[in-house]
Parts: structure tokens; sequence; C-alpha cells
């Protein structure tokens, strides 16, 4: 555990007392049981750092996912004021609008667990994986530049989905303000290539069967039922957000000097919302984002057409339908209610999701009586999850909550640990068929990595910031 003090406030959150230059106290939500297991993670200090930023607003927050991440920790969430406060692409992260889509299907188990496998490896065949990995499509620039403004929608008008899927997608799939004149040469280069891949490390595209309900009522309005088949899909904006990510962070750390901001940790190199190098990042993160939403549509329709070839089936008889879909790492303008009055601010989620409530305008119309899907993958052996937001998230954490189970060991310490091990012969023991692109990658992914998500997501359900609809488990996965 770091040096920083942690006092508990009740059975899930934790207080880390406002000291030094922090500007507010920080928040954690947890339980008392993983906030022991923390051990050397170094995650509490950045959330005190992140404290320090100017204009933050109420609490430097983080969820029970929390770990150890560039500046800001993963499961963070911090929101500024838009006058004051800054923007840094350390608490947005590399890898912009990373984020997951769940799609259900009308196939049950049994309509699959005998043709399994074959549909496993026909995935691993039609979705480009691994580091570096390029498609089919490559892009000219004018093209690309139309992706980072249109979104999901230049998907979809290219044939790759429906309109219908854009209605299901945070945002529609498309944030405003991008501008592609924000963003480097070099992050056009390697996005040119690279849309419709799916990636490396812990990226993935999974078959999971619906294993438990837990509320019936919100699990009817997502369309999901028991012994159901899905497909949840991991990806984000591949190397195009990571340079646009690169990019600004060298520039931010070039003018923090002129600045005069002293900071905890030069991993929070920021600018302030309302200065050119603020806009400039939040027209190239936009950008990095469509490219993201653009690029799970294109993941999704080519696995429609996999299922449809595999199986021999119609599109109509497989009848694969979006869920939601929702980012991860992401800074978005929003309103919420601060000391009685409602205000913009600009809120980070880094490594976490959005959690409406019921009611909110940002929902499609057909969740708005009910809240936003919250989709939260475990690590492959360990089951999902699907949540709903809530108004006491809207409260108290910015309508957000965790993203993910959340990493225990590195990738390092994961590939000592698990060797000698074959994890995917361990995967396939358990009735979980496993390919992966790169060698060590299942290594690095084995379960014991990350933190157990029936735990994580106690906590978030029993804190209330989200609540339980359905518990998934894992029959196939495809990584990176």
């Amino acid at each position: 555990m770091s040096e920083i003090r942690i006092e508990k406030v009740d059975e899930f959150r934790w207080i880390i007392p406002s000291v030094g230059g922090m500007r507010v106290p920080g928040m954690i939500y947890s339980s008392e049981k993983l906030i022991k297991e923390m051990g050397a993670d170094q995650s509490p200090k950045q959330v005190a750092n992140v404290a320090h930023l100017p204009g933050i607003v109420k609490y430097s927050l983080a969820m029970p996912d929390m770990h150890w991440g560039y500046g800001f920790p993963i499961g963070g969430v911090a929101a500024f004021d838009i006058n004051e406060g800054i923007i840094s692409p350390g608490g947005v992260g590399y890898d912009i609008n990373c984020g997951v889509r769940l799609m259900t299907t009308k196939l049950n188990f049994d309509d699959i667990k005998g043709r399994l496998s074959g549909l496993v490896s026909a995935l691993f065949r039609d979705i480009p994986s691994g580091v570096g990995s390029k498609g089919d499509l490559k892009l000219s620039i004018k093209e690309e530049k139309k992706v980072l403004q249109k979104g999901a929608g230049w998907a979809v008008n290219q044939g790759y989905g429906f309109p219908e899927d854009l209605e299901s997608t945070e945002d529609g799939g498309k944030i405003d303000g991008a501008d592609p004149e924000r963003v480097s040469d070099r992050a056009l280069e390697r996005g040119k290539q690279q849309l419709g891949t799916l990636g490396s490390g812990n990226h993935f595209l999974e078959i999971e069967i619906v294993e438990e309900i837990f509320d019936e009522k919100v699990a009817s309005a997502f369309g999901l039922e028991k012994d159901q088949v899905c497909v949840f899909i991991h990806s984000g904006s591949r190397g195009f957000g990571h340079q646009v990510c690169d990019d600004y962070l060298a520039r931010m750390v070039k003018n923090l000097g002129k600045l005069g901001m002293p900071l905890p940790d030069r991993q929070l190199a920021c600018a302030y919302l309302d200065s050119d190098e603020g806009r400039g990042y939040l027209a190239a993160m936009a950008c990095a984002a469509n490219y993201a939403w653009a690029n799970r549509q294109m993941l999704m329709h080519w696995t429609r057409e996999t299922f449809e070839r595999t199986l021999r089936m119609s599109p109509a008889d497989i009848g694969m339908r979006l869920v939601y879909d929702v980012c991860h790492n992401i800074a978005k303008i929003e309103e919420f209610p601060v000391d009685g009055k409602n205000v913009k601010l600009c809120v980070h989620r880094k490594g976490a999701t959005r959690a409406f409530p019921p009611g909110h305008p940002a929902l499609p119309e057909k969740y708005r009586g009910v809240g936003q899907p919250v989709l939260i993958p475990g690590d492959m052996g360990r089951g999902s999850y699907v949540l709903v937001g809530t108004d006491k998230a809207f409260e108290e954490t910015f309508g957000s909550t965790c993203h993910g189970a959340g990493r225990v060991m590195s990738r390092s310490r994961a590939t000592k640990v698990s060797k000698g091990r074959s994890i995917g012969k361990e995967m396939a023991e358990k009735g979980i068929i496993v390919i992966a692109s790169g060698k060590g990658t299942l290594q690095e992914e084995m379960p014991e990595a990350y933190k157990d998500i029936d735990e994580v997501v106690d906590i978030v359900h029993q804190s209330g910031l989200s609540r339980k609809v359905a518990r998934l488990r894992t029959v196939g996965c495809i990584k990176g």
C-alpha cells in the first residue's frame, strides 16, 4: 500500500482526506477485502494526485476495479469546471474510447454447442487481431477523415450495419467537435489500415451465454433471456488513438512550464479547457472516439456475417441485435447538479463506464424507462455482467460505475506466474474455447491476473452505483 491515508466512510466508500495541494478529497468505492489486497499498487496515490488538478469538482473518484495507470488510475473518474478546469490526456488514456458492445441473438446454447469450436475458429479467421494487425480495408486519408468526423455512422453508410445500431450506441456513435486538422500525419498514417481490427492485449471477442437474470423487467427491456447466446466485443481506437494521446501528452508536458501549474506527477500533464491546447486535444480526442465507434461497428458486422456463414442460418434466424455500446476511456462535457445548480463539467472516465439513470435524455428512447445498459466484462474464465444505471451514480459519481474486473497483476507478473502452464488447456477444461494471436497473450490475460468480477460487481450493486440485471458465462473467446 502507498503512504496515502485511507479512511473508511461506510461499507463500500473510502476517503482520502484532502492534504497539501489536494483541492478536493479522494473517494474510492471498494470493499475492505479489496482495499487490503491492493498491496503495493500505487493507485490510491494516483487518486490523491488527480485531486491536485485545477478546477476539479467534489472528489477525485475511483471505482472498485481501480488499478495503477498512466497518471490517472484505471477505474478513475474526475470532473472539471469547464471555465477553470483542465483536460488531461492521461485522464483519458492511450486507448481513447476503448469500450464494449453487447449483441444478443435468437439462439440458445443448444443451437451452437456442437459447432462452437468451428464458430470460434471462424471468428478468429475473419476478425483481424493481434499487435499492429491490419484489415482488408485501406482508407485514403480523405476517407479516413470522414470516419473521424462521422464515427459509427460512416461504417453504417458503407454497409457495415444498420441505422438501428446507431440508436443503441452511446452518443449515437459520434462525438461532435471532431476536427481531423487537429491530429498529426503520423496518427492518420497509423489509422488508415487498422479500421475493423480487434487489437491485442485485453481486447477480445467473446461468445457468452446468459446464465442468470437478476431483474426480469430490465432484462426484458434490454432483450436478455436465460440461456441466450450473446457476443461481447471489446476494442478501441487502435494505433490512431494511441498516437493522438502520445502527440498531445508531448505538447502538454512542453507547455507545463508556461502554465506555472505545479503537478505531483508529470504524467498528469494537462491544459486548461479554455485554451488552444485544451480545445485541440478535445477535437483530436473526439476524432479518436469516433474512429473507435466505427471500428467496433465494423467488427460487429463481420461477426454477424461469420455467424451466418458458419451456422448456415439467415440473418433473421440468428437475429443478432446490438443491445448497447459503451465507451470506457473518454472525457465528455456533460451536465450534473452541483450545490443545487445544474452545471456543465468535463468528466474524465478512465476505465469507467457511464451509468445514467432512467429518464435521462441522453439514453435511447427504448431504454429511457429503465436506465442505461451498463456492460461489465470480466476475465475470460469467470464471466461478465449486464447492469443498469441509477440515480445514485448520477448524484455521487457523475453518472459513472466500474468498467471490468480490474487487474491485480501486471502483464509481466502474470507471464512469470503462469510460466509452464497451458492457459488455453485450462480454459478448455472449463468448457471455454480460447484462441489468441499473441504467443504470450493467454499468460498475460489468465483469470488470476484480474480481480474476481463477482466481488467488483457486488460492490457497485450494493453501493447503488448500478444494479445487476444479468450474469453471462463465457464459452468462446478470441484474443488479440
